[in-house]
This record gives C-alpha cells, structure tokens and sequence, in this order.
C-alpha cells in the first residue's frame, strides 16, 4: 500500500526556513541603488545651483552711472558704440564686458612745473618764500627766459573738467592725460617768455603776458582734440628770490609815480572842468543879461516913440499926466500923504520939520 502524496506547496510561499529572495540578494545591488539615489540628489542640487550661479551672473550685469558721470563699456576690450548716460545700465559681467566710468562733472587741477621755485604746500600756505640763493640749482630751481634775455619764474594752475561728448578721448587715446596737460601748460609758459621782457611780464603788462599763456594753452589743448574744457587759468609771476626785494621796491615806486600821476591828472580834470563851467557860466550870464538889457531898452524906446506925438501937441498936458501917474503909483502904500500947494504969486514955500524921537515912558522901579 503507498503512502499519499503530499499537498503541493505554493511557489509564492517560500519553505520554512528559507529567508525571501529579496533577503537573499547580493549586497552589490542594494550599495548600487544607493549610490545612484544619491547621484540624483546631487543632479538636483548642481542644477539647482547652475540655475542660480546663471541669475546672479545676468544681475550682476546691472550697474548705475551717477549724475556726474559717463561710462563706457569695453567687450572683450573694444568700445562699443556711444556713451551711457546716467541711469541704470546692462552689460555683460568682467571678463566679457569691462565698465569704464568716466567723472565729466568733476573739476581736476594741473600745475606747472617746469617755470617755478621749489616751495611746499606748508610754506605757500604760510606766505614764506624758500632761502634765495645767488644760483639756479639745475633740476630743483624752475625758470624761463624772457625775451630779452632775463630769468624769471612762472607758475599756471589750470582748472579743467572733462567733455562728456569727448571723453573717450581723454581716457583711451592718451597714456597719462595730466602729464600731457602739464607739459602743454610748460609749453605755453615758454612761449609766452620769448615774447615778453621781464619787466613787462611781472608787472609792466601782467594781464597781457597771463592772456597770452591762456590763449596758448587752449589752442595747444584744442589741436590735441583731449575732450578738456578749460574752467580757469590762474598765472603767477616772480622775479629770481635774489633779487626780488629790488623787483618789489621798482615796483611799489612806479605803482607810486602812477597814483601820482593819475592823481595830478583827475585834479587837473576837475579844475579844468571846473572853470570851463564857470566860463561857460558867465558868457550865459552875459548874455542873458545883454539880451534883458536890449529887450528893455528896445521896450523903453517903442514907449517914448508911442507917447512922442502926445507930447508934441501938448507938452505941458503930457508933463502933468506923467507926474500924476508917477505920484499914484509912488504914493500907493503910503499911510499919510501930505500936500503942499504952491502959492498964487509963485513964491516958494519953507516948508520947516521938527523930526526928534519920541519921549521915552518912564519906567516904574520894581520893589
């Protein structure tokens, strides 16, 4: 007799005993998925970081340009085409675009250097003058030679600002921009030297000496197209320290001998003036005074032609009409009139005053 047959067992059941397959796996295929959820994460996170690295790169292409300024940007170092106006502007962040702001407001300063004595800030601001030697000490004493052959010292500050439409030219068509401003401000000092003495230059024709180095230093600056604009030019003027105490007495004596002069010149004005109003003056008075004369005269004279011919038919009428009139106009503001007539027989009159003052009132005594 065989024994029965065992009930099948299901595949899905694993045997007793026996871990599931999942648990059976090899270690290499858990270390894989881990590996690659981690490489996920990662992807996730560079990407993120790409997105963000690629938002801060276009920002971080926005830049201002101020009130007082200009910019220019530079791609891959070339200009590009026109100037940025203050505002807000884009470009492309370093090393693709290069930002170049330019101050066109601002006010810049260059001194010469070339025509003067060596001084410090300090001193210059204490009014001292350094120690005068009887020499020139080349490559520390300025100087420059006038036209008749004489030393002096000069000095030109200029005051500039920059073009806004024109300064590219100063930023890129020139190395050092001061220096080349310097140089044309010595230049100009030079030229202007040889066309003047040194009297006239220090004080004889300062003004026409400062405007020449002006003139020369704008043309100069103008034919080098810089895209500077000339605010002041300021030029000093001195004679050599050893003998400036003389240069500074020849001066204050022709300042003096020109006050005297302009001095003699005003009163000689006034007094000149003075008398041509006087002249003038009297010939009107003259001349008035002749014309009421012969108005009155003439008056007079129409008067006596008017009255001849009643005087002619009856002069003793005439004589007595004359006397009446003259009476009443002589007697019209007197209080009393007295009249004394003549006498039948034609004798004269005596005609006897008592004229003595009045009695003086006695005064009473006060007690």
């Amino acid at each position: 007799m065989s024994e029965p047959n065992p009930p099948p067992v299901p595949e899905s059941t694993p045997p007793l005993g026996v871990p599931p397959p999942e648990a059976m796996a090899p270690p290499e295929d858990a270390g894989a998925q881990a590996l690659a959820e981690a490489l996920r994460s990662s992807f996730r996170i560079i990407k993120f970081l790409m997105v963000v690295l690629v938002a801060a790169f276009f920002v971080s292409g926005i830049f201002t340009v101020d009130p007082n300024q200009v910019a220019i940007v530079l791609r891959f170092g070339n200009q590009t085409d026109g100037l940025l106006k203050p505002g807000l502007h884009w470009a492309f962040p370093y090393p693709v675009d290069e930002v170049v702001r330019i101050p066109v407001g601002q006010s810049h300063t260059v001194v010469s250097s070339a025509g003067w004595f060596p001084i410090t800030p300090e001193m210059e601001a204490a009014g001292q003058l350094p120690m005068a030697m009887p020499f020139l000490r080349p490559g520390v004493d300025g100087y420059t030679l006038t036209g008749d052959g004489n030393i002096i010292h000069v000095r030109a500050t200029l005051k500039y600002h920059l073009q806004a439409e024109r300064a590219e030219n100063y930023v890129f068509h020139y190395a050092d921009p001061t220096n080349l401003l310097q140089n044309i401000l010595n230049s100009a000092i030079n030229h202007a030297s040889a066309r003047f003495t040194a009297d006239s230059a220090i004080f004889a024709d300062r003004q026409g000496f400062n405007e020449l180095v002006a003139v020369r230093a704008r043309q100069l600056i103008d034919e080098y197209n810089m895209g500077v604009a000339v605010d002041a030019l300021e030029v000093q003027t001195s004679p050599p320290l050893e003998v400036r105490a003389e240069f500074d007495e020849l001066v204050n004596a022709y300042q003096t001998a020109d006050t005297k002069v302009r001095e003699a010149n005003t009163y000689a004005s006034s007094t000149t003036n003075a008398a041509l109003g006087q002249a003038q003056f009297l010939i009107s008075d003259g001349l008035t005074r002749s014309n009421q004369i012969v108005k009155t005269v003439a008056a007079e004279a129409k008067s006596f032609s008017s009255q001849l011919p009643f005087y002619q038919q009856n002069p003793t009428l005439f004589k007595q009409r004359l006397l009446v009139e003259t009476m009443n106009r002589v007697l019209t503001n007197a209080q009393e009139k007295f009249f004394l007539p003549a006498r039948a027989d034609g004798a004269p009159r005596q005609l006897r005053l008592q004229l003595s003052r009045e009695p003086q009132k006695p005064t009473l005594e006060k007690p």
